[in-house]
């Protein structure tokens, strides 16, 4: 971090994420321009929809900490059911690919993604053939080739 900083989820602005009729709110507590190693925020998802599209990354590794809810996480190993209190661990590399959904009908699904921060990431998105490719420059999807 670039400084002692308290933040109080509540009282954060959520950036509201989605495509295609599926949509999910990010508040992030410590985005890539405040801190150097890690980034944290919030997910929340109301039932019937899922967080980022199923995905994993070359360098990054994640954290899930469940807060509130159940759900469903798509692995490459199959499908794992989480709730609160449950953590989860995405390594780097294609055996950390994951999706999370709510399991619910009606309990919002909230949870913390703890990420790690490398200078560049690149992202693949298997389901849709795509790439994205981050740095502290830029931030651009690809088709995968």
């Amino acid at each position: 971090m670039k400084k002692l900083t308290v933040k109080n989820y509540k009282n954060l602005d959520g950036q509201k994420m989605g495509q295609n009729g599926n949509s999910f709110v990010y508040k992030p507590i410590f985005p890539p321009e405040e801190a150097k190693q890690c980034m944290v925020g919030f997910v929340e998802i109301k039932p019937g929809n899922f967080g980022f599209n199923y995905h994993y990354h070359e360098l990054n590794e994640e954290v899930f900490y469940i807060i509130s809810g159940i759900g469903v996480v798509k692995t490459a190993k199959g499908d794992i059911s989480v709730k609160a209190g449950d953590a989860i661990t995405f390594p780097a590399g294609e055996k950390g690919a994951h999706m999370i959904r709510n399991a619910s009908d009606t309990e919002t699904l909230i949870y913390i993604d703890f990420d790690t921060n490398n200078p560049v990431e690149i992202a693949h998105f298997p389901d849709t053939k795509k790439i994205m490719v981050r740095t502290s420059y830029s931030n651009s999807i690809y088709d995968e080739k």
